[in-house]
C-alpha cells in the first residue's frame, strides 16, 4: 500500500472496529447462540446485541419536571452474563409544552437516578459498577436526552446477584420500586 493511503486505511479500519464493538458484547462460547437470548452474529467474530421480545415490567409515573409531566418507564430486561447484570430500560417522556429536552435527571426532579437492584432475600442492595477509571457503567442520567413522546433505551450494569435468585426489585430515582423483576441468565 502506498504511504498516502495508510492514514485513510487506518481510519477506515478503526471506524469499522468501533462500529462492530459499539453496543455489543463478546460471547463466551458457541453455547450462547442457542440460548434464545436473541444473540446476533456479526461477520467480524462472535458478537451479540441484546434484543428484547417483550417488556418485563412497565409503569407510568408523574414527573416534577413541569406540571402535568409523566414518564413511562419500561424494564426491557435484566440479563446476567458472567459476573455482571445489565438492566435495560426504555423511557418515554410525556412533557407538555416546550420546556427543554427531558433527561432521566430532569424527569426525576433534578435528582440523580441512583439505579439499584434490591435483593429482598439476601438483604442486599446492588449499585452500578464503577470501572478502573472511576466511571459508572451506565447511561448518564444528566446528559442522556430522551426525546419527548419517543421511546429511548438506557442501560445500567451491576454485579450479578447470586445464581439462586430468580427475581429482584429495581429502584429508580424517587419513583416506587418495581418488584419481582425476573433475572435472565
Amino acid at each position: 500500500m502506498r504511504p498516502s493511503h495508510r492514514p485513510a486505511a487506518t481510519a477506515a479500519a478503526a471506524l469499522a472496529l468501533a462500529g462492530a464493538l459499539a453496543g455489543c458484547s463478546l460471547l463466551g462460547d458457541d453455547s450462547d447462540s442457542g440460548s434464545g437470548s436473541g444473540a446476533a452474529r456479526g461477520s467480524a467474530g462472535k458478537v451479540s446485541v441484546d434484543r428484547f421480545d417483550k417488556p418485563v415490567a412497565k409503569a407510568t409515573f408523574d414527573s416534577p419536571m413541569v406540571p402535568g409531566a409523566k414518564v413511562d418507564i419500561t424494564i426491557m430486561g435484566l440479563r446476567v452474563r458472567a459476573k455482571l447484570a445489565t438492566l435495560t430500560l426504555q423511557w418515554t417522556p410525556h412533557v407538555p409544552g416546550s420546556s427543554g429536552t427531558p433527561t432521566p435527571y430532569r424527569l426525576n426532579g433534578e435528582h440523580g437516578l441512583d439505579a439499584s437492584l434490591i435483593d429482598p432475600v439476601n438483604l442486599k442492595r446492588y449499585v452500578v459498577v464503577i470501572d478502573s477509571a472511576q466511571n459508572e457503567l451506565e447511561s448518564n442520567d444528566v446528559t442522556t436526552n430522551l426525546p419527548n413522546e419517543r421511546p429511548t433505551l438506557t442501560q445500567h450494569t451491576f454485579a450479578a446477584p447470586p445464581g439462586n435468585l430468580k427475581s429482584i426489585d429495581v429502584q429508580l430515582g424517587l419513583w416506587p420500586a418495581f418488584h419481582d423483576v425476573p433475572i435472565e441468565r
